[in-house]
């Protein structure tokens, strides 16, 4: 297993993986993933296992402490002296999940964002995930603003 961040040229990739892992309503396009592939491709984690890519997470940094939906589409609000990492998806492929592979990349991400001195996390995820991201120091703070895909979601926030 290893864990590098995104050179661009794994596009293809991650829009399969993307589209494996979330309903099409939920789901970030290929050109969604291009856009934040050019503003902030060292804000993708990608997960190899024999050289194949099976998981990732992507999410840019911000001075905003909430998730809004407009950061899902728009990639320009990236500002890589943010204070907040965000985590817009961890995807794992079907038939990778349930070896700790999610897990490994959100310490790194955890890692990463305390070596870069930032306040801490925020994702959403749905209700089912919430006791998920707590096993790795996430708080629930209740009922996202996002309404993205129409689906309901929890913020969930890690302060360092």
């Amino acid at each position: 297993m290893t864990i590098k961040t995104a050179t661009g040229s794994e596009l293809n990739e991650i829009a399969a993986i993307e589209e494996a892992c979330f309903p099409k309503e939920e789901a970030a396009t290929k050109e969604e993933f291009e856009k934040r592939l050019k503003y902030y491709k060292d804000r993708f984690w990608l997960l190899y296992c024999d050289e194949k890519l099976v998981s990732f997470a992507d999410g840019f940094s911000t001075d905003i402490p909430d998730l809004t939906d407009e950061m899902y589409e728009n990639a320009r609000m990236h500002n890589e002296k943010g204070s907040w990492q965000m985590i817009f998806g961890l995807n794992t492929l079907p038939e990778y999940r349930n070896k700790g592979y999610a897990g490994a990349i959100l310490k790194r991400i955890i890692e990463d964002s305390k070596k870069q001195n930032k306040k801490g996390i925020v994702l959403t995820c749905k209700e089912q995930l919430i006791s998920y991201y707590a096993k790795f120091g996430f708080v629930n703070e209740g009922v996202s603003k996002s309404v993205h895909g129409g689906a309901l979601w929890y913020q969930m926030r890690i302060t360092f």
